[in-house]
């Protein structure tokens, strides 16, 4: 599994494509919604920039260096019958998908400290009251996405396709799960459903580090969500995912 994650790593420094997508969108969508925040807005809603942008840029370096990176590793791979040369190894099939998606999670991880850091010293947001929350979200959502963009790529015909079978989930999620808005500005009842989106709970979670006013029931209620959406992408994995390429 290390050699793997080894070998994965080596090949994406050479693809500047993904190095890209990976390393400089995120940071790119983070000055976006600084610029197009109205903190007019949030001051009603009792939030402070700080306390929306943080979330926000970790939820696109998950989205964009760990989802959408899993999946393009995935389904290359497969295309090039890589997968199906490592079934026949040692390696447990759980212990390839983990491989391959573990350099995706190593720059995510890097990307988030990043964005962690600046938005904490550009907003003066010192240290979080809460940092359990800060470590629990991101090892959800990592854990999740991982699964998440494995799936994804169970149904993702060709590399080509990958472009376009991941832009489901970053439309929705970009929407509804507190990335650009924070659902303390939606309507209770379209904010109740934005809750269960997958990556909402991590989001807010994220936020709840900082703000320190999350109850022990949202903790519950945001982990359960999570969970739920882990087991239900492991499950398509087991039931979907195709280890040679589609024809």
């Amino acid at each position: 599994m290390a050699a793997l994650a080894r070998a994965e790593l080596t090949l994406l420094g050479r693809s500047k494509a993904s190095l890209f997508t990976m390393l400089v969108l995120p940071l790119s969508m983070t000055f976006v919604i600084s610029a197009t925040t109205d903190q007019d807005t949030l001051d009603k809603a009792g939030l402070s920039a700080g306390v929306v942008l943080l979330p926000g840029a970790i939820g696109f370096g998950l989205l964009f260096a760990l989802y959408n990176g899993a999946v393009g590793v995935l389904v290359v791979r497969r295309e090039q019958l890589v997968l199906k040369r490592l079934r026949t190894g040692e390696a447990r099939d759980a212990e390839i998908l983990a491989g391959a998606s573990l350099p995706s999670v190593i720059i995510a991880l890097v990307q988030c400290a990043i964005l962690t850091v600046g938005c904490a010293v550009v907003f003066d947001m010192g240290l979080p009251p809460a940092p359990l929350l800060l470590f629990l979200g991101l090892a959800l959502g990592i854990v999740m996405l991982t699964a998440l963009g494995a799936a994804t790529a169970g149904v993702t015909k060709s590399a080509e396709g990958a472009q376009l079978t991941i832009i489901p989930l970053m439309l929705v999620t970009m929407a509804g799960s507190g990335v650009f808005v924070p659902l303390e500005i939606y309507p209770d009842r379209l904010a109740s459903v934005c809750e269960l989106l997958p990556l909402t709970p991590v989001v807010e979670l994220v936020r709840g580090a900082w703000t320190g006013s999350m109850s022990v029931y949202g903790v519950v209620g945001h982990v359960l969500t999570t969970v739920a959406w882990t087991a239900l992408s492991v499950f398509a994995v087991r039931r979907w995912f195709r280890w040679e390429p589609r024809r």
